[in-house]
């Protein structure tokens, strides 16, 4: 291998990696919360694609720079995570895991569903939304688009650490899932902190999405199950529930899954589940997951 065609291969596995990782962070954290997995989490970023598709050409005709569509993609995204927690999760939190998790799935195949009655089943390409030059590094032509997307990427992620380490919020977040009684006894609103959660985790799909049609402009209703069961691996491997676990995950994932392409094109994602497989026999809590005993 070439030193251009590995330090190709590590940017482009790096911004994977950082779009895997924001997806993955809505499922630790909703997971770290309430102990649910939230299978319609990786239809939100199909959300978040299409509200680009319509809103980056509205932008551009008044005037306006194309990236700014992406708040309302934020805000689009946001609305939805809320609705669907109140109005589907919320109902069935107290009747049990197996319960949540069939309203979940059944949530993803109503968002795909609608989504195709609303646009169709067609591929609809999305508009430029930056449009930065490349530049040559070391004989290796790198696009700043890309680079801005692992930046962002990067910086969200760290953000969102700082966020729930540092805010009042964001203790009440650490506090809800350790005690759910005492944390209702502290003053802390339970129903509140759950659904800021989603809305938080929601707003991260749309960034993704956002990393995701940078570099692969094209939508469709079903992109959401690829990207949202690689995110779920991704949060799986670094340890689910853990902000930091999801992050590495992420980049993990997306770092194996274009180094394995370079030399075995079929088996990439054959590599990927193979090294969860791996790493759950060795450390069945995920890679910063800590086991925890259950209170009986």
């Amino acid at each position: 291998m070439t030193f251009s065609l590995f330090f190709q291969s590590l940017i482009n596995g790096l911004n994977l990696g950082a779009t895997y990782a924001l997806i993955a962070l809505g499922y630790t954290m909703v997971y770290g919360i309430i102990r649910m997995i939230n299978f319609a989490h990786g239809d939100f970023i199909m959300i978040g694609a299409y509200t680009l598709f319509y809103t980056v050409p509205l932008m551009v005709s008044a005037g306006m720079p194309a990236w700014l569509a992406v708040g309302a993609a934020i805000l689009v995204c946001a609305l939805v995570g809320v609705l669907v927690e109140t109005f589907a999760y919320r109902p069935v939190r107290k009747a049990g895991p197996m319960s949540a998790l069939i309203t979940a799935l059944a949530m993803s195949i109503f968002l795909q569903n609608l989504a195709m009655v609303l646009f169709g089943s067609r591929p609809h390409n999305v508009s430029a939304i930056f449009s930065l030059p490349s530049v040559s590094v070391a004989g290796v032509t790198v696009s700043l688009n890309v680079v801005l997307t692992i930046v962002i990427g990067l910086a969200i992620m760290l953000g969102l650490q700082l966020f729930v380490q540092k805010t009042k919020l964001g203790k009440a977040m650490r506090a809800v899932p350790q005690d759910r009684d005492a944390s209702t006894l502290m003053g802390i609103n339970v129903n509140r902190i759950i659904t800021v959660t989603f809305a938080i985790g929601s707003a991260l799909a749309a960034v993704a999405a956002l990393m995701y049609c940078t570099t692969y402009p094209r939508v469709t209703n079903d992109m959401g199950t690829t990207m949202g069961m690689k995110a779920f691996i991704a949060a799986v491997l670094g340890g689910i529930g853990v902000i930091p676990g999801a992050m590495l995950g992420g980049v993990l994932v997306g770092l194996i899954e274009v180094f394995v392409r370079l030399f075995a094109p079929g088996w990439y994602e054959a590599v990927t589940y193979a090294t969860l497989i791996v790493i759950l026999l060795v450390k069945p809590s995920g890679i910063l997951g800590r086991s925890a005993g259950e209170k009986v």
